[in-house]
């Protein structure tokens, strides 16, 4: 029997396909190619509202698309499917990572989860109020969520272009804040930017929902019945006037944590099914036995079992979010007409101001000031090899604020594009100075501790 290095031989034009298709794929799984990707689309969107196809640019955005089945029908406008229909996919990947932090990961720990978990209240409540302060008695009072959210995608980037600079308990504590901080926008999103609520169809959503709460309790695996079942609840959430992308938050919570069977289990199995299938001898073309395919079914049904559905699908959703749902995001609500002439006057218009104040000065005091109290009176304690230098720079990429803070802006003021223009120019002001300021601080001022030691050494 030929060896499997021999068969390989039979495919030469695959190592050559691998060499450039190994390294790209693992491109597109690394932490920074989200922000890179958004990063670049954010200047697309920026170039085409500023460019002769400004226009249609607009146009595009604001195509209406009609779906339904007889009498009924959903009627909105492309801008709206991407921000309500495509951003549940997100706000669903949102909740599968919450709900893995709280299982498995940094917030399961009630000692390391208590600083992020403080530090994204400090986070939230701060620029809030900065904001507020700013605008309070105005017509632009209701956009002091704006400030409140951080990008995790922008943020996780600046901390891995530093490299050995900033320790992984340092990175990960970031991680955990920004998935705190995105639980908390959703709460505020659902909670206080909802005009009017109809019952019945929030009712309806509730009930799905029980739905999937069960499917869940009955041990269902299966994600199809709870992607149904999920989409009717987008629905009920869109009629009932409550944001529907809750109903991607919600879906994921109900997403079932644990596998078929335990590891245990799985080891056993798969040392029986490889033995039964080198029972069978492969054919000389190479071909499978014919008992042999079952036998590979059940393996790879096996291997697929003793994977959870919550990591499962954060995992296959990871990717699509990242380059295509967070990207076209930025595309549609990143593009802002900018008038050189009127950007000095436009960063002192309440709005403008409240954001950059809250994004930058509310951030850092939020998160940073909260932190050192906490640690100081033994609440919580500072990740390890970590500085409060350190903690100072995190605290200042915690002021990107792109993706949530657009995204909250456009339920604030919904067709205020006055107050919505001025929030955007905030929020990219803001997030431009947080970001470089916040890297040059961990990169020229804020010395690791290692360095240090090597440095003594």
């Amino acid at each position: 029997m030929q060896s499997l290095k021999e068969y390989k031989l039979y495919a030469p034009w695959e190592k050559v396909f691998n060499r450039f298709a190994t390294p790209f794929e693992r491109f597109l799984h690394q932490q920074t190619t989200t922000g890179l990707v958004l990063m670049f689309m954010t200047v697309v969107a920026l170039i085409l509202a500023n460019s002769p196809l400004a226009d249609a640019y607009a146009h595009i955005f604001h195509t209406h698309i009609v779906v339904g089945i007889g009498d009924f029908k959903i009627d909105h406008s492309l801008h709206h499917w991407i921000n309500d229909g495509l951003m549940a996919l997100f706000f669903f990947v949102i909740g599968l990572e919450i709900k893995r932090e709280i299982l498995v990961g940094e917030l399961s720990d009630v000692r390391n989860a208590m600083l992020p978990i403080v530090a994204a209240l400090g986070g939230v409540i701060m620029p809030a109020v900065f904001y507020y302060s700013i605008n309070q008695g105005l017509p632009s009072e209701n956009g002091w969520g704006i400030p409140m959210a951080t990008d995790i995608a922008f943020a996780i980037s600046a901390l891995v272009l530093l490299g050995r600079r900033v320790p992984t308990a340092l990175v990960t504590f970031l991680v955990a804040l920004a998935i705190v901080d995105d639980l908390m926008a959703v709460i505020v999103i659902a909670l206080f930017y909802t005009e009017q609520i109809h019952m019945i169809p929030l009712m309806s959503a509730l009930g799905f929902f029980l739905v999937l709460i069960l499917f869940n309790r009955f041990g269902i695996r299966k994600p199809l019945p709870y992607f149904i079942i999920g989409g009717f609840m987008w629905i009920a959430m869109l009629e009932s006037g409550v944001h529907a992308t809750i109903a991607g938050i919600l879906t994921a919570m109900a997403i079932p944590a644990k596998p078929s069977f335990d590891p245990q289990v799985f080891d056993t199995q798969m040392k029986d099914l490889t033995e039964k299938f080198k029972s069978y001898n492969v054919q000389d073309n190479f071909q499978l036995h014919e008992k042999q395919e079952p036998v590979l079914h059940e393996i790879t049904h096996t291997v697929h079992g003793v994977q959870a559905p919550l990591n499962r699908l954060e995992h296959d959703f990871h990717l699509p979010v990242s380059l295509i749902v967070i990207p076209l995001f930025a595309l549609a609500n990143a593009g802002i007409a900018i008038n050189f002439a009127e950007i000095e006057k436009m960063v002192f218009e309440p709005v403008t101001l409240g954001v950059i104040v809250g994004l930058v000065a509310g951030k850092v005091i939020g998160i940073a000031g909260i932190s050192v109290l906490a640690i100081k009176l033994g609440i919580a304690r500072l990740p390890s090899d970590s500085t409060y230098s350190q903690l100072l720079g995190v605290s200042f990429l915690g002021g990107i604020g792109f993706t949530m803070s657009i995204f909250i802006a456009g339920l604030a003021w919904p067709g205020n594009e006055t107050f919505l223009l001025q929030a955007k120019v905030g929020i990219l002001l803001a997030s431009l100075f947080a970001g470089l300021f916040g890297f040059i601080w961990l990169r020229f001022i804020a010395k690791p501790t290692h360095l240090k030691e090597e440095a003594l050494g």
